[in-house]
């Protein structure tokens, strides 16, 4: 499962199926883009071992990661939550609220941009925002070098881990998004119904996959297995947050443009959008329904559409089949 090609150039296809009174389904073919990969893709420059990632996942479960010692990775990427918050804004060091809502972890290994408007180029670079941003963990790279050589557990993990290298601001981000890049959605009733077991979703269900790939066009941005373009779109939110368009203030057209968050154990992670403003699935639908705001940055892709009661009540239904079948997180024991 563990594999250094990334599959990702062949997984992310997008496809619209048009549905008629006759459809009889979508083909193999058709259903090919929506197929899991079978490998995880870790990068040449920090390669996939159990202990790396097993080092990782204490570094994020261990408190002492931060500035005061009392808050650590899982508080805005709690597992429970398919890897968010369950709160509409994060919260942050000393109880402070953040702007934007706690994006997931799942699935993270086959981006290319991270945080909601790209910023970061790695999961590293990502793995060492939070951990140094004064509003969230409030911890320089530097102090948590020199706090991780006084435990001996930690010299003697970073020293097998990385030989040669040990504890240092380069290995601490790269055991973090090592362990990050496992963090995959489990099976779900969609995969099973890819795969060829037609009683694995609902007559409903399939027909709001239908809606999904024909008629409401949801597949435009949320396409492939992870069921996300992974580019960003200003989707017409009333919100002042200009998003990508800070990081790219050259191209207009990223202006309130967020990246399209992936769809996997979707019922989990209200609420919704960048900012937490939509506290359910049916509030998401009807923002969609009606548009959006009309602005210059507006995705061509964002238009009013019509969707019967009937109509968003299948496409839940499909959505529902992407909640996948997620093994417990056992905590990590912690070094000493």
């Amino acid at each position: 499962m563990f594999k250094g090609k990334s599959l990702a150039s062949l997984m992310f296809g997008v496809i619209v199926i048009t549905a008629s009174s006759s459809w009889a389904g979508p083909s193999s073919q058709d259903l090919a883009p929506f197929r899991r990969p079978i490998d995880i893709p870790f990068p040449k420059d920090n390669v996939y071992s159990s202990d790396r990632a097993a080092l990782g996942k204490a570094l994020f479960f261990d408190p002492r990661v931060s500035g005061n010692g009392n808050i650590t990775c899982m508080a805005c990427h709690n597992p429970s939550f398919a890897w968010s918050d369950g709160q509409a804004k994060a919260v942050g060091a000393q109880a402070k609220t953040l702007p934007r809502h706690s994006p997931t972890l799942l699935n993270l290994a086959w981006e290319e941009h991270f945080f909601w408007d790209g910023r970061a180029p790695s999961l590293e670079a990502q793995a060492t925002g939070p951990i140094t941003a004064p509003m969230e963990m409030n911890m320089q790279l530097g102090d948590l070098v020199t706090r991780l050589k006084q435990v001996q557990g930690y010299r003697t993990w970073f020293d097998r881990v990385f030989p040669g290298q040990g504890i240092t601001e380069k290995t601490i981000p790269q055991a973090i998004a090592t362990y990050e890049r496992t963090i995959v959605s489990g099976r779900a009733p969609f995969d099973d119904w890819v795969d060829g077991k037609e009683t694995a979703i609902s007559e409903s269900a399939k027909r709001g996959f239908s809606l999904f790939t024909g008629k409401a066009a949801c597949v435009t941005c949320h396409s492939g297995w992870a069921f996300t373009d992974h580019h960003f779109h200003d989707v017409g939110l009333p919100d002042a947050d200009i998003g990508r368009g800070k990081v790219v203030p050259e191209d207009p057209l990223m202006e309130h443009a967020f990246k399209t968050p992936s769809l996997r154990n979707v019922r989990q992670r209200a609420p919704y959008m960048h900012d937490g403003s939509l506290a359910t699935i049916e509030q998401v639908l009807a923002h969609y329904i009606m548009g959006g705001e009309k602005r210059a940055s507006l995705s061509m892709l964002i238009h009013p559409i019509e969707l019967s009661p009937d109509d968003q009540k299948d496409l839940i239904e499909f959505l529902d089949t992407l909640n996948g079948a997620d093994v417990p997180t056992v905590l990590p024991v912690l070094p000493r």
